[in-house]
């Protein structure tokens, strides 16, 4: 974990594949107890810290996570997510080519707790949540493919299973359709931009994360 960003009301953070956001029942230490320990220990704070989740990572994906500060920053962020004005953008890695350049993909999913799983579904059904992205390819090697994602919606494992509904699992996602898991148990997906407006000073704010120290990522880069 990095913290790449922070002010009086936001930490926006670059989250290591393997980390965890918020508790599990693994127990492990969450990401956002970490955060709340350093701003306990930086600000000599008593007692304890206000930290708001905006939004989550699935544990083996890395990359750009905001965390709010102040309840006021935290009511409004979360209002600029529901109304789509946080963008954000993946880079996913698969090893079969997307069968279009770009395209728009819109889905209904359900989640399913019981084995943490995420199932396409019809509109019919009452627990379905319509799930929207925009991908396109944007570098290749001989036996990968480098493919962007504008996040539209945010649904769990989304990007995992609608790229896996059109035969382009990401590397190293074996619950989604991959054949080999990766070395370090990550799989190949990365939240590597936000842009949104800051929710208290009304800057423009504009996150990229640099390109992770892995051969393969070092490869298709742009």
């Amino acid at each position: 974990m990095k913290i790449v960003y922070e002010d009086n009301h936001l930490l926006v953070v670059d989250k290591s594949p393997g980390e965890i956001v918020q508790g599990d029942k693994t127990g492990d230490k969450p990401l956002l107890e970490t955060l709340k320990d350093y701003l306990k220990e930086k600000y000599n704070k008593p007692g304890n810290v206000f930290l708001g989740l905006v939004h989550r990572l699935d544990r083996p994906v890395g990359g750009l996570v905001i965390f709010a500060k102040t309840s006021k920053a935290l009511s409004r962020l979360n209002e600029m997510l529901r109304k789509g004005e946080i963008k954000k953008k993946y880079y996913a890695i698969t090893r079969n080519r997307p069968p279009k350049e770009t395209d728009e993909l819109v889905s209904y999913l359900v989640s399913r707790e019981k084995n943490n799983k995420t199932y396409l579904s019809t509109q019919e059904n009452s627990d379905a949540k319509e799930a929207r992205l925009i991908y396109k390819l944007v570098n290749s090697s001989d036996n990968y493919y480098l493919l962007e994602i504008e996040l539209l919606t945010g649904r769990k494992h989304q990007i995992r299973v609608q790229l896996s509904s059109i035969g382009v699992p990401i590397r190293g996602d074996l619950k989604y359709g991959d054949k080999r898991s990766n070395h370090d148990g990550s799989i190949s997906l990365l939240s590597h931009q936000l842009d949104f407006i800051h929710p208290v000073s009304k800057q423009a704010m504009h996150f990229k994360v640099d390109c992770p120290d892995d051969n393969l990522w070092k490869a298709l880069w742009i």
